[in-house]
């Protein structure tokens, strides 16, 4: 690690808060035991422990226990000998969190201060590190690389975000890094695409590192990504139902790792806890292999310390450290070799540790840097319209003379460009999209990058599931619901045509806290058709849309509780507009196609006996 220039008074106030606690803008930095509230403000680690038995794989005791950084952060000018300890830190699911929680340029300063004191570092990555934020998208993770590139990260696995601009992309990336990306399960034709392992001999100990993927990112980034001309798939994960193929190669590495002389095998995986990533969660993984010392893990962004047996009934550590850099991962190896501690250090202050300390470093700088630069892509022009594409309706105003909002009780051309987007990128049947998450208009002329990130300004991630006619019939009832009246549930479509009779008293019902409990009597929506055919009530359709709507109940929708969730997070909305009308409609949004600010005709207002 090179050495990076901070003002001494910063770094004995940045002590100060780390070792013992103190005042600064008005706070009581103390420690909490509990993790995860607002109120800590101190670095803390959390160890939780999670024991397997017999009849359950694993059972819940968690802790947590206060902790400060092991090196005293004042001594930043004496660089003291190796003690021949070795610090491993590791970062998760930073999703472009570039100068939140610790922030890159806190990271920086943490790691060099414990290379300062004698100790031997090794940083690496745990995927998703390049999507999640502005400066990712519009520099399709550059910005980021580069930003990993200056704090030397020694190696790094794609999560399933790693792909969302495209495999060719994480290609050019990949050339990019100063540091290897590693995968046991990415295949190319069946083949291995990257390399399984690496080894890194640092103060006489010999350290492997194996990485794993997540199984299903084929459907959790955009499946065309990774097929070839014919849509057929050329790259996959081992992603067969019995996770037979990934235990398989997780062991082949680890065996591969130890034969060539390995003392100490960690596990980078990027497989979480989430129960729908069955059978390729950590501890499934973990359960069915042997010869793992640790795991750091990622993609369920939780910060569970875990202590279970794996395969052999032998005690192997899971740790995983959050989101946005909230947390810093760590296992400290002694002069021994053995490992005395794997944990994370927190910082759960609302104003990020930089910002707080004002640390400078040449990270710092170069995070800064990048976040200037936004703005200047931001107003980069990527496409050009033929035609305004809007949300307001073109004549029509309100009593106050004010343009009426119609993308939330109306068809709209926005909201059909939307729609389209989605259903385009996702390979959907159908495409459903809020009309409360369709925010600006589109100018005729020249669309920036900006005016893009206007029309969906929330962050919100698309989602792919497969629901049945009625599911979809029911949405569109529940959307329809307060017609001619604005309703930001009001469903946008691609893929469909339907009618609402606004004639017919609104059918749905809802419980106290706005959730839709069922529909009763005649129905508003009627001639639905999926293309040229009658929407069949026991046909499954893949649909599309924000994971707002589909997964997580927006606007009260509960039509979707029951569907199959193919993908739940596969791009940022505004990323499928950018790549829709960049890649797809090749920059240009001609008037023949979205001309009309009333749309094309797939919703139709009947509002006669």
């Amino acid at each position: 690690m090179k050495k990076k220039s901070c003002r001494i008074w910063l770094v004995g106030m940045l002590a100060a808060l780390l070792l013992g606690g103190c005042a600064a803008d008005g706070k009581n930095l103390t420690a909490d035991e509990t993790p995860g509230e607002s109120s800590i403000t101190e670095l803390t680690s959390v160890e939780s422990t999670l024991e397997s038995s017999e009849e359950s794989s694993e059972t819940s005791s968690e802790t947590s226990e206060e902790a400060s950084l092991p090196v005293d952060l004042t001594e930043t000018e004496t660089k003291v000998e190796s003690n021949g300890e070795i610090y491993i830190l590791y970062t998760s699911d930073v999703h472009c969190g570039i100068d939140q929680g610790f922030g890159y340029a806190g990271l920086a300063q943490v790691r060099e201060a414990l290379e300062d004191q004698g100790y031997e570092t090794i940083l690496v990555d745990d995927g998703d590190a390049i999507q999640g934020e502005m400066i990712g998208m519009l520099t399709q993770g550059e910005a980021i690389i580069e930003i990993m590139n200056a704090l030397e990260v020694d190696m790094a696995i794609p999560g399933n975000h790693e792909f969302d601009y495209g495999m060719e992309r994480f290609l050019e990336l990949r050339q990019m890094a100063s540091f290897p990306y590693i995968s046991c399960n990415l295949c190319y034709k069946g083949n291995p695409f990257l390399q399984s392992y690496m080894i890194r001999e640092v103060a006489g100990k010999k350290i492997a590192f194996v990485g794993v993927t997540a199984p299903n990112t084929l459907t959790q980034s955009t499946p065309k990504f990774f097929q070839d001309e014919n849509g057929n798939f050329v790259f996959d994960f081992m992603n067969d139902a019995t996770g037979e193929k990934v235990y398989a190669a997780v062991q082949k590495a680890v065996d591969d790792a130890h034969s060539e002389g390995a003392e100490l095998v960690y596990l980078l995986g990027h497989l979480g806890s989430n129960a729908e990533d069955s059978p390729w969660t950590y501890a499934e993984v973990l359960e069915n292999t042997y010869g793992i010392d640790v795991m750091f893990d990622g993609h369920s962004h939780d910060n569970m310390q875990v202590e279970m047996k794996n395969k052999k009934g032998e005690k192997v550590v899971r740790s995983a450290c959050g989101t946005k850099l909230s947390s810093i991962g760590y296992s400290h190896i002694g002069a021994d070799g053995t490992i005395l501690e794997t944990g994370i250090w927190t910082w759960n202050n609302s104003m990020s540790l930089p910002e707080l300390l004002g640390i400078e470093n040449e990270v710092g700088d170069i995070v800064n840097e990048a976040s200037v630069s936004v703005q200047e892509l931001l107003d980069q022009v990527v496409a050009k319209s033929e035609c305004k594409l809007s949300i307001y309706d073109p004549e029509a105003v309100d009593t106050a003379g004010k343009p009426i909002r119609m993308v939330r009780r109306y068809e709209t051309n926005l909201g059909d460009f939307c729609a389209d987007a989605m259903r385009s990128i996702a390979g959907a049947d159908i495409a459903l999209m809020n009309g409360g998450g369709v925010r600006a208009d589109l100018p005729s002329g020249d669309i920036t990058y900006g005016d893009l990130t206007k029309v969906h300004p929330f962050g919100n991630q698309i989602c792919l599931i497969k629901a049945t006619g009625q599911d979809i019939l029911d949405a569109l009832e529940w959307g329809a619901r307060a017609v001619p009246d604005e309703n930001g549930g009001f469903l946008q479509v691609s893929g469909l045509r339907y009618e609402i009779d606004v004639t017919v008293a609104n059918p749905c019902q809802q419980d106290e806290t706005g959730m839709m409990t069922g529909i009763k009597g005649k129905r508003r929506v009627k001639n639905v058709y999926v293309g040229e055919e009658p929407i069949d009530p026991k046909k499954t359709y893949t649909v599309a849309g924000v994971g707002y709507t589909l997964l997580l109940g927006g606007d009260g929708y509960t039509a979707f509780n029951n569907a199959e969730v193919v993908a739940a997070e596969m791009q940022l909305d505004v990323q499928v507009l950018i790549d829709y009308v960049t890649n797809e409609l090749g920059g240009k949004i001609d008037s023949a196609t979205y001309g009309d600010a009333y749309g094309q005709g797939r919703i139709t207002i009947l509002d006669e006996e």
